[in-house]
Parts: C-alpha cells; sequence; structure tokens
C-alpha cells in the first residue's frame, strides 16, 4: 500500500475537503513528486476515477 493511499491529510479531505489540513493536501499534490509517481503506479481506470476526485 501507498503512503499517499494511507495520508491521514488525504483522510481530512475525504472527510472535510475544505478544512485547513484538506486543504493543504490539496495544495500539496499539485507539486508533489511521491504523487504522481502514485497515480503513474495506478491502473488507467482507477487513475482516472482518482484524478476526476481530486481535481
Amino acid at each position: 500500500m501507498s503512503r499517499c493511499e494511507k495520508c491521514r491529510f488525504r483522510a481530512k479531505y475525504d472527510h472535510n475537503p475544505r478544512s485547513i489540513l484538506g486543504r493543504f493536501w490539496k495544495w500539496h499534490i499539485g507539486w508533489c513528486p511521491g504523487w504522481r509517481a502514485y497515480l503513474k503506479s495506478l491502473p488507467d481506470d482507477k487513475r482516472q476515477k482518482i484524478v476526476e476526485q481530486y481535481r
């Protein structure tokens, strides 16, 4: 399991996207090389679903 899958900040975003930690996580994924690597490691269908969810 990737660190991105079990990230506590991601869980905060999923629970309340407008929270400070949720907004920090959303900003963070815009430049994080780990997040990009995580997305590349996913199958195309799952990657597309996650991209749409966090767009």
